[in-house]
């Protein structure tokens, strides 16, 4: 990003001493011939003087104000905008005038009296406080630098202005008209073909399957974002300016390379916009290069820097922060520092001040242009704040579990000396940690800013400051709410969601994440419906139709969830649970209305064959709504078994479903016992049962991963109980087995059916089961779970393995004890 310093405009508030030096002769400056005779001033004649280092650039050509500002630029590169008056002032000033002389040469030049008393005033109460006068003991004064919130921070100077004309002086001549014709013919050409034919899927897939060549892909994107540089610097040079430092800062969360060319103020307004766009041009000459290198190697990879030399110019043309498009705005309207307008403008605004003159100080046509800036950029800062402030938690949260993947990863890489790839995690943690301390500190310097501001402006003024006090209380009272420690607030962000504005906002959380449709479906339009497959299956042909037939189910039966009176799916409902069996089913056809199924069991099986099935649905036909069904089954197989298969499905479906959540959880413990186990681990598993049964009462308020987590430790305690009961059992297994027998077992099947019924307010029920009696030590432990099956949109997620977060995919890979139901 090319740098040109905020310009610092004059402030008729200023106060300082006198910008004087002592004059030899101590004659008073402005005594002219009024003293009475005979009368001695002891205070001796003195002379203003230029402050060190100071340049008179002149009036800014292509000037957007009606009466051209002049700008200075002070030895610390500062530039500074004042009003003609005063820069004919200091243009009178050369070290050896006095204050009645200075004088007569502005009566002469503005053709307006002007007094002695007139140019020490503004010598003493503008100038001087700008840091462009001597102080009155002929010493450099303190200059105050412009510090705008929205400016680079954290300057590291790379190379000084002799340093930079040297090295960029042999880049000017890229800006021949041929030679600028020529590239921008090659850029558009390669870059269409890379874009629109070439693809760069297998860019991609290089570049990441080869860390090395990602390492060289970041490495030259840095590279062109240093030379991106070079181009402001080499238009400068170009134009006749001298282009001055170069290095690199922090702007807004991330860093940047910048160059100061403030001597393009001196350049008309062609030549300003030539160095604008420079950093552009060379951006094109480094994506031109690499078509180049690509042509001869064929490292797809390489690709990649193109996409991102293209991303990278897009983003500078942003007018709205100080990229290269914003100067280029800030050049075709002809007003240096947009931002400094943004209060003016607001103000002008107000009925009451159209026919002041601060109001009319830019032409009619850049007038209208700064307004329209304004009122886009002033909304666009605010909204984009409080997007930061309220989606901070999240993403703090999810950069923290971010870091902890890649801290695992990279200590795999270590321990394998992996050097490529301990680069890649080193790159990504810390692009991970800069946005995050970028915002900290943006944050807290608009925080020590803003207080700063308000409370010199109500100084003396008891009521406003009260105001200021009561507004101040009320913004933190806001951050306490938006960043109070919540589960909800603090969860990381997942693939699956949609990441819009709404949804960044708290209240967001409790509304459905499904976008809405914009128009109904009409007769003759087509839509497109995602469908689940597992990776192993073959997709269906053309022949083939996609179908899921369920058999009606018999509602008499235990366990089982009552749908609601009207079946509209376009399939039939799912058969009813058999004895041992355990379903979930809640179906949802209420508009803004929530359902929750809950079914729990614990079954103890004695036979040859153990085929139980542990099933959760959650069907959705409804707008603005949430279903939830969850199902868990503890499946205790005693004795001998020939076959041990149990099945563990869950379905969520969304059938003509708008702004829904649908999601089904079913979860499956299957331990076998070769003889049951000790009255005292009964008595264990019963107390702990009940637990999970009051669980399973207040499952209503807790999210998909909250419950997971739950019934994943109800798991861990029901194996911890049954394991030391037998010490010397061997470990749980993946998979059910059998072992011989020791005694039979009674076996317990779910009881209690209650019904889901569409309402404002969820309702949840669980489906308690007391085990059978007749216990005895256990041998073999097997859990086969299945993770949760949110569905949002018609799109459910992949079963896996149980303990991860549920997440939609379009291509599951089911888990060897589980079953995914295809969703039509």
């Amino acid at each position: 990003m090319s740098v040109i310093a905020p310009i610092d405009t004059n402030d008729s508030s200023g106060r300082g001493a006198a910008s004087t030096a002592p004059r030899p002769d101590g004659r008073r400056p402005d005594s002219g011939d009024h003293l009475p005779e005979g009368s001695e001033d002891s205070r001796p004649e003195v002379v203003p003087a230029h402050a060190p280092g100071l340049e008179l650039l002149g009036e800014l050509p292509g000037s957007g104000y009606r009466q051209p500002p002049g700008l200075v630029r002070r030895a610390d590169g500062q530039t500074c905008q004042l009003t003609r008056l005063l820069y004919l002032l200091l243009e009178a000033v050369d070290g050896e005038r006095t204050y009645p002389e200075i004088a007569e040469i502005l009566t002469r030049t503005t053709e307006r009296l002007v007094t002695a008393d007139n140019v020490r005033m503004l010598a003493e109460r503008k100038l001087e406080p700008l840091g462009l006068l001597r102080s009155a003991d002929g010493s450099a004064p303190a200059a105050p630098r412009s510090n705008p919130l929205l400016a680079l921070r954290f300057r590291f100077v790379v190379s000084n202005p002799q340093v930079t004309q040297r090295i960029t002086a042999p880049f000017a001549l890229l800006f021949r008209p041929f030679v600028v014709a020529v590239m921008l013919a090659a850029f558009l050409l390669s870059t269409g073909w890379v874009l629109f034919d070439k693809g760069l899927a297998s860019a991609t897939h290089q570049a990441f399957d080869e860390p090395g060549l990602l390492l060289l892909v970041f490495a030259i994107t840095v590279v062109s974002a240093g030379f991106h540089e070079f181009g402001h610097a080499a238009a400068c040079r170009y134009g006749g300016a001298m282009p001055g430092t170069m290095g690199v800062g922090l702007y807004l969360v991330w860093p940047a390379f910048y160059t100061n060319v403030d001597d393009s103020y001196r350049l008309g307004r062609a030549g300003r916009i030539r160095v604008d766009l420079g950093g552009l041009y060379f951006n094109a000459i480094v994506a031109v290069a690499i078509f180049v290198t690509w042509a001869v190697t064929r490292w797809d990879a390489l690709l990649l820097i193109i996409a991102a030399q293209v991303l990278q110019m897009i983003r500078q043309l942003a007018p709205f922060v100080r990229f290269d498009g914003y100067h280029i705005l800030a050049d075709l309207t002809g007003v240096p520092d947009l931002y400094s307008r943004i209060r003016p403008t607001l103000l002008g605004l107000l009925p009451t001040r159209w026919g002041r003159a601060e109001s009319k100080v830019l032409k009619p046509w850049a007038r209208v242009v700064v307004t329209l800036w304004v009122l886009t950029v002033v909304p666009l800062l605010l909204v984009s704040l409080v997007l930061v402030v309220t989606a901070l938690p999240r993403v703090a949260a999810t950069a923290w579990q971010s870091l902890g993947n890649h801290a695992g990863l990279l200590a795999t890489h270590w321990a394998a000396g992996d050097v490529p790839r301990i680069g890649v995690g080193l790159l990504a943690m810390l692009a991970i940690c800069l946005p995050l301390l970028g915002i900290a500190y943006l944050l807290v310097r608009l925080v020590r800013q803003t207080v700063t501001a308000v409370w010199h402006a109500t100084a003396g003024r008891p009521r406003r400051r009260a105001a200021a006090v009561v507004a101040g209380v009320a913004v933190v009272a806001a951050l306490v709410w938006a960043w109070w420690p919540d589960s909800a607030k603090y969860q990381p962000i997942q693939k699956h969601e949609r990441g819009t504005v709404a949804d960044a906002l708290p209240m967001a959380n409790r509304q459905p994440t499904v976008p809405p449709v914009d128009r109904p479906l009409q007769v003759g339009q087509r839509r497109t419906v995602t469908t689940v497959w597992p990776t192993a299956a073959p997709p269906p042909t053309e022949e083939q139709r996609l179908a899921l037939v369920m058999v009606p189910r018999n509602p008499d039966q235990p366990g089982n969830g009552t749908p609601a009176p009207t079946w509209v799916f376009p399939f039939n409902p799912p058969e009813a649970p058999r004895a041992g069996d355990n379903q979930a089913l809640s179906v949802n056809t209420q508009d803004g209305s929530t359902v929750y199924d809950v079914a729990f069991a614990l079954v103890w099986a004695t036979g040859d064959t153990v085929d139980n099935h542990n099933e959760a649905y959650a069907l959705a036909n409804c707008q603005n709504c949430q279903t939830v069904a969850v199902a868990f089954q503890v499946v205790l197989v005693v004795g001998p078994a020939d076959v041990v298969v149990p099945q563990n499905i869950s379905a969520a479906v969304n059938y003509s479903c708008r702004d829904c959540v649908t999601y089904a959880l079913a979860s499956q413990l299957v331990v076998t016992l070769p003889e049951g186990l000790s009255d005292e681990a009964k008595a264990r598993l019963n107390t702990l049962w009940e637990e999970i049964e009051r669980f399973g009462q207040r499952i209503e308020g807790l999210s998909p991963q909250e419950i997971e987590a739950q019934l994943a430790s109800c798991k861990e305690q029901i194996l911890a109980i049954i394991e030391a009961d037998a010490p010397a059992a061997p470990a749980p297994s993946g998979a059910p087995t059998t072992t011989a027998p020791q005694s039979p077992s009674a076996t317990a099947t779910p009881t209690g059916s209650p019904t889901a019924t569409p309402s404002a307010n969820p309702s949840p029920a669980t489906r308690p089961t007391t085990p059978a009696p007749n216990p005895t030590p256990p041998a073999t432990l097997t859990s086969t779970p299945t993770p949760p099956d949110p569905s949002t949109e018609g799109t459910p997620p992949d079963p896996s393995t149980e303990g991860t977060t549920p997440e939609p995919t379009n291509e599951p890979t089911p888990s060897a004890a589980s079953e995914q139901s295809p969703i039509p």
